[in-house]
């Protein structure tokens, strides 16, 4: 597959490949932001999965809004971003290759017909088509951006849905993150402090998913770095992502200013942390 590059004026090219979109941004910017669950495309020859385009409407095929979050996002900061272009129900970029939900065969309650059967060799070219190609495209962008001497700060955008299992979810955004509080505390102090605003901390899941996006690419780099999770129904329209992504933007602005942020500070991988406490676990 194709990848980032940086040409004579430093910026990052866009691309659209199969797996992957990168929206352009000059390579100094200094944050790249990134979309794990941008679309819920499926490619012709899986035949949908064997679902229904209603079920491939909801949440479980993709992260309603937030590619057009991210792509507003980009334009407003002027940023590259790197966003994936398959549903997370053909294979979820954020998770571990070892993850046991990596391919999922049941959805908040919904069976996937095209994943029953779903054996070593098809998860394999699964990884190949979609999932490598696209972790490849944060990591040549994250080293063309590196490379300015400029550390980048990495923003996951996601969303989640209004309900869970009957119970309404009363926040507006919420920051997940595990370890590295550089980005995520003064981001989090800033959400809270506009007006009418619910702001969650590591909900509607607690942070810290051993081989996630994160896991796999800020914190081996020493990135400062938060995910961030919009609720839908406040993204779901062209006037809700422009209302949202002015707000981020005017927030993000001045805290990306911190020199701070842009420099390498290792707070370990998310496994080299969980063996260390199963080391002084069994000291003590």
């Amino acid at each position: 597959p194709a990848h980032p590059d940086r040409t004579i004026s430093g910026m990052i090219t866009p691309q659209l490949a199969p797996a992957f979109e990168i929206l352009p941004g000059p390579a100094d910017a200094g944050l790249l932001l990134v979309c794990d669950h941008a679309e819920n495309t499926i490619p012709p020859d899986l035949d949908q999965l064997g679902l229904s385009e209603a079920e491939l409407s909801r949440h479980i095929a993709y992260d309603i809004g937030a590619k057009a979050l991210t792509h507003a996002l980009s334009g407003m900061l002027n940023a590259p971003a790197v966003l994936s272009r398959f549903s997370r129900l053909v294979i979820d970029p954020n998770r571990g290759e070892d993850d046991p939900t990596l391919v999922m065969r049941l959805a908040d309650g919904a069976m996937v017909p095209g994943n029953a059967r779903t054996g070593l060799a098809d998860v394999e070219a699964r990884l190949e088509r979609f999932y490598r190609p696209y972790d490849s495209a944060i990591r040549t962008t994250l080293e063309a951006m590196e490379a300015t001497g400029i550390m980048p700060v990495m923003l996951c955008v996601h969303s989640f849905t209004p309900q869970m299992k009957g119970r309404a979810r009363p926040w507006h955004a919420t920051l997940i993150w595990d370890h590295d509080p550089r980005f995520s505390r003064p981001f989090l102090a800033a959400l809270e402090a506009e007006a009418g605003l619910i702001i969650g901390e590591n909900e509607p899941y607690q942070g810290g998913l051993i081989g996630d996006t994160v896991d796999r690419h800020a914190l081996p780099r020493g990135l400062a770095h938060t995910l961030l999770e919009v609720r839908q129904d406040l993204i779901g329209t062209p006037q809700g992502v422009a209302a949202w992504a002015a707000r981020l933007a005017r927030l993000l602005r001045p805290l990306l200013a911190d020199p701070t942020l842009h420099r390498r500070e290792y707070h370990g991988t998310l496994r080299e942390n969980a063996l260390a406490r199963r080391s002084r676990a069994l000291k003590d």
